[in-house]
């Protein structure tokens, strides 16, 4: 069984959170580029993970506050999903991803950061993208910085409308 270690997210966990909630907060700030979202849907957003497990690390959430999908809209699931799919294919056009984690963390013992907000991760994949580094020298290898991922695919994020 292969894995995808992280252990830079620590970094994350041990970290001081901001006050607020991060998926309700950022939205409603005007700098897209400085708040890492590439993508305001009618019903939720598509933003860049701060501490992302890989490069391209893509977080799509609604813009209503709730835990669980339970919680959700008809209307909200399926505009979440169709996000996830054109991120999926913006990410493969873009930074020529081989495969995806797709999926959501619900509740701390689920391995949610931020559980009070539900919120999609899309992790791209490359084979070989995991490597000895994480494990041996608790060093992630990051090939490109978040802002320089973020415009790349921003000029993709806007073609959807």
């Amino acid at each position: 069984m292969k894995k995808l270690w992280a252990p830079w997210r620590i970094e994350y966990i041990r970290s001081e959170k901001e006050k607020g909630c991060i998926f309700c907060d950022k939205p409603k700030k005007g700098n897209n580029r400085k708040m890492l979202i590439l993508h305001r849907g009618k019903l939720a957003f598509v933003m860049m993970n701060l501490f992302p497990y890989n490069n391209g690390h893509i977080l799509i959430a609604p813009y209503t506050h709730t835990d669980h999908s339970n919680n959700l809209s008809p209307e909200e699931r399926c505009e979440i999903m169709e996000l996830a799919d054109a991120t999926m294919k913006i990410i493969k056009k873009v930074m020529k991803a081989e495969g995806f984690n797709f999926g959501a963390n619900i509740g701390s013992v689920g391995g949610a950061g931020i559980e009070e907000h539900i919120h999609f991760h899309v992790v791209p994949r490359w084979k070989g993208d995991t490597n000895f580094m994480p494990v041996v020298g608790h060093t992630k290898v990051m090939v490109q910085g978040l802002l320089e991922t973020f415009d790349l695919l921003k000029p993709e994020f806007d073609q959807l409308g």
